[in-house]
């Protein structure tokens, strides 16, 4: 299917390190700048949107590393653009980092350039990005705005949505228009059976047994295919006859006989886990982003704006959004930041406000006496951590994060106590200027009960359930090649609908770079110092996984243990880093087993 609204190829790129040389006048840098930096905008409009093409073609070629890979682009597009042309700039033009009026006429001849585009927004967020890039040795704030959209996303029109008509129940017919919306180019295994499957299925999930003539008003289908690693999805919503929304989601595979429908998602706590920012971004063949955002947050209204933003690829829209968040929640609950719940991090610090649906971080200028990792690599080396977190698919198990540059806020935002620890303990980053914080980097992440916290008040059944899906946390970070050295509860969080996540990650290595050693092979009373003692490099011990948790409650540790005991053999380990370096890439459970469709029978089906 053609990308939506699609942006036309960029001209020829101007030379305009050459036509600097040339300049006359400040005017004429001035004018000039601005004309580069929207060139650099459009190249880098242009390929990123033209991924998701790609994507449906990785997956129609059943080619899931591609895909991988393709998300890995997407994410760093826009920073390798900056990051090239602020360098540029400011052999061009120094003034720029020191006369901040400068920007400010840069910006008035380059915001008429691109008034009326529908991604205006995003090209002004872009020129605040490469002055960000130009100053980033100077303590200049630049705030994270962007001019509104020419359009508001309200009608939903018919840029984005299919519709079909409803009635007493949803027909299989009605389900086979609503696979050819991809228009893919492989063979359905069949087509008609996936058609009927997903309308039974459907029509049990919402009790619609065809009894009422009006039970649902409509079908409303997101005209676009969404594709990440080895799925497709096909994602809309059903209009029942109390206006009511329920989110209906088929999801897609493509295995050697063709495409097949695997499973139909109504529930919206399964609707969550699939777009949860806690995975890879996804690639979606239509370029309306506002309306696509808008229409995601109908069926999922628990997961901020800002955060549906970023899960379909557009980082930089949902981090103005999500900054847009969490100063409002301040100033409407009028609250202040304040320590965030849970054990003080030996490396970063940590706040909140207290109805904040959001973490924020700030790196320490060095950790805290219990630090317990040998010599400290320095802040950019856990930075560095943080931001391929960004990058890679977090399979469902590890919080993004949204990483800002020279923010400001005032003073009076924060706890007393608070801002006393963040001057003094992180002055390379956060500084005071007047009445205004600025901070150098901030990292900003969805809020989590951090799981020793949460087990102390939660039902024994709750309690037992988090420490399951610790576990499962901990072998979905293996599958993406991320290991968690420091495998203490405290850096795991419990979100909605009882999903664990990590979200400390100074402690992260590539898995494929572990030793991974036992001392279960020497006998009693050996003194011996083991071999691996003397290996370079990080080694693990599997059978420490039990105590490194360091879950007090006994019987919950035992539980642990009963239903994750894998995790303390070495051939679990060692299997799960064989298959990475054999370039395998691990299949991840995204929804439960009821979400499955049941078939009989296996056969090819009709082309589409």
């Amino acid at each position: 299917m053609p990308d939506k609204k699609a942006p036309e190829p960029p001209p020829e790129p101007e030379d305009f390190a050459s036509r600097f040389a040339t300049a006359s006048s400040e005017g004429d840098k001035i004018e000039l700048t601005a004309k580069w930096i929207l060139q650099e905008f459009d190249a880098y409009y242009f390929e990123s949107r033209h991924i998701p093409a790609l994507a449906q073609q990785a997956f129609e070629g059943r080619d899931p590393g591609q895909s991988l890979e393709l998300s890995r682009r997407r994410l760093s597009i826009y920073s390798e653009v900056i990051e090239a042309l602020g360098p540029k700039l400011l052999q061009c033009f120094p003034d720029l980092n020191k006369n901040e009026k400068l920007w400010t006429r840069v910006e008035k001849i380059y915001l008429p350039l691109i008034k009326g585009r529908y991604e205006s927004d995003l090209a002004s967020a872009f020129v605040n990005s490469a002055r960000r890039m130009v100053c980033q040795g100077e303590w200049l704030s630049v705030d994270y705005g962007f001019i509104q959209p020419t359009k508001k996303p309200v009608n939903f029109s018919k840029d984005i949505r299919r519709d079909y008509p409803g009635g007493a129940k949803v027909s299989a017919e009605t389900v086979w228009d609503i696979l050819k919306i991809p228009g893919f180019k492989v063979f359905f295994q069949d087509i008609q059976e996936d058609a009927h499957l997903i309308a039974d299925k459907v029509n049990r999930d919402l009790k619609l047994n065809g009894k009422t003539a009006d039970a649902f008003k409509a079908i409303e289908m997101l005209d676009a295919g969404f594709y990440r690693n080895r799925g497709a999805y096909l994602v809309g919503r059903i209009r029942l006859k109390d206006d009511s929304l329920k989110p209906f989601i088929i999801a897609l595979l493509n295995d050697k006989d063709g495409i097949y429908a695997d499973a139909v998602l109504t529930s919206r706590a399964h609707t969550h886990n699939i777009f949860s920012s806690t995975l890879a971004n996804f690639h979606v063949t239509n370029a309306r982003y506002h309306e696509l955002a808008a229409f995601l947050h109908t069926i999922m209204p628990r997961r901020s704006l800002g955060l549906h933003y970023s899960t379909i690829g557009f980082n930089h829209v949902g981090k103005v959004a999500v900054m847009n968040e969490i100063k409002d929640q301040i100033f409407e609950n009028m609250e202040k930041f304040e320590p965030a719940v849970g054990h003080p991090g030996t490396v970063a610090i940590a706040f909140s406000s207290p109805s904040s649906t959001y973490t924020l971080k700030v790196l320490r200028d060095k950790p805290t006496a219990q630090y317990k990792w040998g010599k400290f690599e320095g802040t950019q080396s856990v930075f560095n951590k943080y931001n391929r977190v960004h990058e890679i698919n977090r399979t469902g198990s590890m919080l993004d994060n949204l990483i800002y540059y020279n923010l400001r806020f005032d003073d009076d935002w924060f706890d007393k106590a608070l801002l006393e620890e963040l001057l003094s303990e992180a002055g390379e980053t956060v500084i005071r200027a007047g009445n205004t914080i600025i901070f150098k980097h901030l990292i900003t992440q969805a809020k989590m009960i951090p799981i020793p916290t949460y087990i102390k008040t939660a039902s024994r059944a709750k309690a037992r359930m988090a420490i399951s899906n610790l576990g499962h946390c901990i072998k979905n970070n293996a599958a993406a090649n991320v290991f968690n050295k420091d495998l203490d509860a405290r850096n795991y969080g419990i979100g909605d609908y009882m999903k664990v996540y990590l979200f400390d990650y100074d402690a992260l290595e590539p898995f494929t770079a572990i030793k991974i050693r036992t001392n279960q092979d020497r006998f009693d009373g050996e003194e011996d110092v083991p071999d691996w003692f003397f290996e370079e490099g990080e080694v693990f011990l599997p059978e420490e996984v039990e105590v490194g948790l360091r879950i007090q409650d006994r019987e919950l540790s035992k539980y642990f243990c009963d239903v994750h005991g894998d995790l303390l053999t070495v051939d679990y380990w060692q299997g799960v880093q064989q298959d990475l370096k054999d370039g395998q890439v691990p299949a991840i459970s995204l929804y439960p087993e009821d979400c499955r469709l049941v078939r009989e029978v296996e056969q090819l089906g009709t082309y589409y």
